[in-house]
């Protein structure tokens, strides 16, 4: 028989090996953030001396994403394009939609789930984590949400996204015989109230949440921010930017040095006077400096093109998120850059989809769905179409129709081009038509020769026909004159 106050000690146990795990974790980033930038054994310290921040938190993050236009476009470009276009479910390809294509199209547009999900993974871009709240309607009062997910076919009236500042593990699975070892287990979710600007803090079962990570590496349940390997490059930034638009403001506009005749000398009013001048001068209110025996000298203007320096660092930003440079600094989609740029930024983009899009938002939502009977379970395996991003833009095919088409006129008019090249390999090799195309193609020139041949035989029917018409006429005419 076990005894209650040992399970009570067992219990603290455990709780006592959570908060030395946490404050462990706590101590080591510590550490490690106090090592950062010392050189020659730690006699140089460059963070010190280059004015970064040693220690980053997620309001710094935060702060970084609202004010700076770079941080704001590694965060939003990636999730932006890599959730553009439609989102299907597709778990039958024979043509009819199923039960649980329907419910989830329906589902999808009735919570806007889309815009929902993009919001969660900026969110957990900027953080070691985002989660996603389920609002089911079991909940009946605020105490409700501490409790698992009732059990059956539940009915999801809402979610929310939610930050790292805003959903802070408060509890720990220390179990190593349980699935929820090493996992959360309650949150404590911070709320402001539909009525006002106050907030709220409720403590949350994981049931009723979707973690979210990016980035992870040993730690499941935290990733590392998309911003921290790049701050010091925004930092260094803002360094060059404020400071060349400063650089401006001041050089552009040239000081001057007053130097006073040997001949003469100044009162104190007449000093107070010329002091009156340039001060006026200065802030624009007099463009005529009156100065007896006081001869001004135009200091030459120090200005400098810091585009090389700032280029440097967006480099640098680039080669570490794997936003191509020309689509970081240039638009959203990317026109104005290269082939080879727009290239790679599909791929990333692709690879970005597979690899953590789908698996960590996509499919833990759609599966805890199904796993409440909000969504109807999957008789098969089911699969996320998206919008093909390697598909040809309209102008590019028309373009390469016009290329295709030069090269057919050249093929056709080109004596003897049959015998040295068939038709079907000109197609596949110079033409780069796939053998699918290639068949079509051979179907649809069938269909158009039979066509031909049709017209063809109809017209020399109704040519018969007319000529029939022609020579009946006549006799008609002369077995009329005779009567």
């Amino acid at each position: 028989m076990i005894r209650k106050d040992h399970i009570e000690v067992n219990k603290e146990q455990r709780l006592q090996v959570a908060k030395l795990q946490v404050m462990s974790e706590i101590i080591a980033r510590a550490n490690l953030a106090g090592n950062l930038g010392y050189s020659y054994d730690g006699d140089r310290d460059l963070y010190q001396a280059l004015g970064y921040s040693r220690t980053l938190t997620y309001q710094n993050y935060v702060a970084q994403y609202l004010r700076q236009d770079i941080a704001r476009a590694v965060i939003d470009r990636p999730v932006n394009v890599s959730w553009s276009g439609p989102i299907s479910l597709v778990e039958s390809n024979e043509g009819k939609e199923t039960e649980l294509e329907k419910n989830w199209r329906k589902l999808e547009r009735d919570l806007q789930l889309k815009s929902t999900f993009i919001r969660l993974d900026k969110l957990t871009g900027l953080g070691r984590y985002g989660v996603l709240l389920l609002g089911f309607d079991d909940i009946q009062k605020i105490e409700d949400f501490i409790k698992p997910v009732t059990p059956g076919k539940r009915k999801l009236l809402y979610v929310r996204p939610l930050g790292e500042s805003s959903a802070k593990i408060q509890s720990w699975g220390t179990d190593p015989g349980n699935d929820r070892y090493g996992k959360p287990l309650i949150y404590e979710i911070i709320l402001l109230n539909p009525e006002g600007d106050e907030s709220s803090t409720i403590r949350v079962h994981y049931s009723r949440l979707i973690h979210v990570v990016e980035s992870a590496m040993e730690n499941e349940t935290e990733g590392v921010p998309r911003l921290q390997p790049i701050f010091n490059r925004l930092q260094d930034l803002e360094k060059l930017l404020g400071g060349s638009a400063e650089m401006f403001w001041r050089g552009a506009r040239p000081g001057y040095s007053g130097e006073l005749d040997k001949d003469r000398t100044m009162s104190t009013t007449m000093w107070d006077d010329l002091q009156d001048q340039v001060d006026e001068y200065e802030n624009n209110l007099r463009r005529i400096l009156v100065a007896d025996g006081l001869k001004l000298n135009s200091l030459a203007p120090q200005i400098s093109d810091p585009k090389n320096h700032v280029d440097v660092q967006i480099m640098m930003i680039s080669a570490e998120t794997g936003i191509p440079k020309r689509v970081l600094s240039g638009s959203e989609r990317g026109e104005l850059a290269s082939s080879q740029d727009a290239a790679e930024w599909i791929a990333f983009v692709q690879s970005r989809r597979e690899g953590h899009v789908e698996p960590h938002i996509i499919r833990p939502f759609i599966d805890r769905m199904m796993e409440y009977g909000v969504l109807p379970k999957a008789k098969k395996e089911y699969d996320i179409e998206w919008q093909d991003l390697f598909a040809v833009s309209e102008a590019d095919r028309v373009k390469i129709g016009q290329i295709r088409a030069t090269a057919l006129k050249e093929y056709c008019t080109m004596p003897l081009a049959a015998e040295v090249m068939s038709p079907e390999a000109f197609f596949e090799l110079c033409l780069g038509l796939s053998r699918e195309k290639i068949e079509l193609t051979k179907e649809l020139n069938a269909t158009s020769i039979l066509k031909d041949q049709i017209t063809e035989a109809e017209e020399r029917m109704v040519e018969e026909e007319e000529k029939a018409k022609v020579v009946k006429q006549p006799i008609q005419r002369k077995e009329t004159k005779k009567e």
